[in-house]
């Protein structure tokens, strides 16, 4: 069974860890964020270093995680495993705490347990014996994607047997939970100290959906806010409208809306904005090698001047504090 991280544990690990964005860089400049939390294999939080200030603007990275735990009894290569990842997301976001924004992302993949499924999002064909709760029933379950993959690539089977309730919530209790905790007390920290907070949930997608069996080119972003649950529509129109402006296509809520962590966090009447963003992997990487390409520089350039945006919208709303 993987290890728990406990609330001892876990306050061992407060402390700046003594890897990269700490310190001073090789170039002799000061950092400009900091390690605040660290979970080897799970987690990493980065906050704005001593002399930034902070913005009530709290960024994820659920899905860019690519550290594989030893019991993660796959049957399929790694290398196709590997197009579950949205990989290099955490690159493309990783200077958001230069900007006062805190950022938080998975280093275990998400295929082994998604971070962005509710916890009882489990899919009963794969299990060895009875779910203990209730089941979400969920059309991402059904398919194959729900809390634990059962499938890649659409009918490629991850597992060459049934799992055990026992394996699935060892990783809820070591991987998923953590992962919760730590970005509910990030949000907590900012809407307690700010009165409101703008999350915003980071992903990728393929070049490429499907429909009735055929290809349908996707747009550069898509933005997710549930319909105007998960943040106020103003705020997904700024970002859309920053996005337009650096020449990108961009739709909203199609074709995706949001999942979990949106919707968890997602509580705008209360100061708590989450929004969805899927960026096209077209734009910076090689899909079927996994390798960032000639455009991953320009993309996080762009990348870069937006969450400045947000930090600037987000000080703005509240009297540019």
């Amino acid at each position: 069974m993987a290890p728990r991280w406990n609330s001892i544990a876990k306050r061992m690990l407060l402390t700046s860890d003594p890897g990269k964005h700490t310190g001073v860089l090789k170039n002799g400049k000061a950092a400009r964020m900091q390690r605040k939390t660290y979970l080897p294999g799970v987690l990493v939080h980065y906050e704005p270093a001593p002399g930034i200030a902070p913005a009530p603007v709290v960024f994820d990275s659920p899905h860019s995680g690519y550290d594989y735990p030893g019991d993660f009894d796959h049957v399929v290569p790694r290398d196709v495993l590997r197009r579950a990842e949205d990989a290099f997301v955490d690159d493309l976001y990783a200077d958001a705490p230069a900007a006062g924004a805190a950022f938080l992302k998975a280093l275990f993949p998400r295929a082994y347990i998604d971070p962005n499924r509710h916890e009882d999002e489990v899919d009963a064909d794969m299990l060895s014996e009875p779910w203990p709760r209730p089941i979400r029933a969920s059309e991402k379950a059904e398919m194959g994607l729900g809390l634990i993959r059962r499938l890649i690539k659409g009918r490629v089977h991850i597992y060459d047997r049934p799992l055990s309730v026992n394996e699935i919530m060892a990783r809820i209790e070591s991987y998923h939970r953590p992962y919760h905790d730590e970005l509910a007390a990030m949000i907590g920290d900012r809407l307690a100290s700010f009165g409101a907070v703008w999350h915003v949930n980071c992903h990728s997608m393929r070049t490429t959906g499907r429909h009735q069996g055929k290809a349908i080119p996707r747009d550069d972003f898509v933005l997710g806010d549930r319909e105007g649950e998960s943040c106020d529509p103003a705020f997904t129109e700024y970002v859309a409208a920053r996005l337009r402006g650096m020449g990108y296509s961009v739709q909203i809520n199609h074709p995706f809306k949001g999942a979990e962590l949106v919707a968890r966090f997602g509580r705008p009447l209360t100061g708590s904005h989450s929004l969805q963003i899927e960026v096209n992997r077209g734009l910076y990487m090689d899909e079927d090698r996994i390798e960032k390409h000639d455009g991953f520089d320009s993309l996080k350039a762009n990348i870069d001047r937006l969450i400045g945006d947000i930090c600037t919208f987000a000080r703005e709303q509240l009297g540019g504090r």
